[in-house]
Formats: C-alpha cells, structure tokens, sequence
C-alpha cells in the first residue's frame, strides 16, 4: 500500500465514522491537485452543536482506534459550528448545516474529484481495530 493509499484510507475511514452518527451529507474531495498542504477534505454536517461534537469525537476515536492516528489539531470545537480536524495529510470538516451551506465548500471545491465511500462500513461491533 502506498503513501497516498493509507492516507485515503484515513479519511474515509473518518468518511464512514461521521456517517455512523448521522452525519449529514458526508463527501470525500481530492484537493490533492489543487491544494499542496493537504491530500483530502472530509465534508459533513449536523443540524445541531451537540451532534457536530459527538461526530468529532466519533471521527477522532475511531480513526485512531483502526489507524493510530490522531490529529494534529482540532479547531472550533467551543461553538462547535465549524469543526476543523487537521490530520495534515487530510482534514475534516464538521459543520452545522447552517454554517455548511453559507460557507459551500463544495461549491468553492467544486472542480475536484469526489472519492466514493461506503457509508455503511461501520456498525455497533465494527469500529475495532481490523473490524473485530
């Protein structure tokens, strides 16, 4: 597995994890192109603060717990309505839906590609380490 592999995987793996808590409209972006700081973008939302928080810490746990790997900073987390998670190598975004749509990351991203990933890939026992 390449470099760029195991980073994609980070991030679909934190993909997957926001998914599991209901996250809103989850999507993966290729910035790699585009942007030389970082490979990836995670985009979600939730319709309220204590859902963006509790998407965070599903992100930051599990991908740590299958990859070990933790941010290098997490920012917005006080008002918890754009939540910036910096892996360097990808960063997640967790916003409430408000926020998500003033902003429209998407649109600003709009011409790279949007990396598939399969929402379902975590239920209740399968957020161990190998899927255990």
């Amino acid at each position: 597995m390449t470099q760029l592999d195991e980073i994609r995987q980070w991030a679909l793996t934190a993909a997957a994890a926001a998914a599991s808590k209901k996250a809103d409209d989850t999507i993966v972006l290729d910035v790699a192109e585009v942007l030389s700081i970082t490979e990836l973008f995670v985009i979600t939302s939730a319709p309220n603060e204590r859902l963006v928080k509790a998407i965070v810490d599903e992100v930051e746990r599990v991908v740590k717990e299958r990859h070990r790997v933790s941010p290098l900073r997490v920012e917005g987390l006080s008002d918890a309505r754009w939540v910036l998670m910096d892996y360097g190598d990808f960063v997640v975004h967790v916003f409430l839906d408000e926020v998500r749509r003033y902003y429209d990351l998407e649109r600003l991203w709009s011409d790279v590609p949007k990396v598939p990933f399969d929402e379902t890939e975590f239920t209740p026992s399968s957020t161990a380490v190998g899927g255990e």
